[in-house]
């Protein structure tokens, strides 16, 4: 007759449904460095005001509405400027130096934005792309200003 420990079984089963939950979850990407009028963070599709010092994921958006502004700052230090009526997508940000690991993917939807090259783009500057909605940019340590219109 074998033993069975039901409350191992149950932590057993708890241990392994939380892992991936654990490794789908977002890493901080940067933090927001200046905030005014309408200007959110988009998480999961869900806009919330942003907030100087506020955390941003390697997942996030920002949106800018006709009085809003927002700046954020990498953990590469790469910077990220919008103004008014503007909309900025994070596809993709790795910055893990120690693994040699770089990846910054940003898509430009809308409005205006100012982008300043960090270190990634100064060790890795293949693994910078910057999207619009018309044509992909890629970076080799730069400072630029992108205006997108709607179609």
């Amino acid at each position: 007759m074998r033993n069975h420990n039901p409350s191992l079984a149950v932590v057993f089963v708890l241990c392994i449904s939380a892992v991936p939950a654990l490794a789908q979850e977002a890493k901080v990407a940067g933090r927001i460095k200046v905030s005014s009028g309408a200007a959110f963070v988009v998480r999961n599709g869900t806009p919330a005001p942003a907030q100087v010092g506020q955390t941003v994921l390697e997942t996030d958006g920002l949106r800018t509405g006709g009085d809003g502004k927002v700046g954020v700052t990498l953990n590469d230090d790469t910077r990220l400027s919008l103004g008014p009526n503007s909309e900025l997508k994070l596809e993709r940000f790795t910055y893990a130096p120690a693994d040699s690991r770089f990846d910054l993917v940003l898509k430009f939807v809308k409005g205006a934005a100012t982008y300043v090259s960090g270190r990634i783009a100064k060790l890795a500057p293949d693994a910078v792309r910057l999207e619009t909605p018309a044509s992909i940019i890629g970076v080799r340590g730069t400072t630029l200003a992108i205006q997108v219109q709607p179609e």
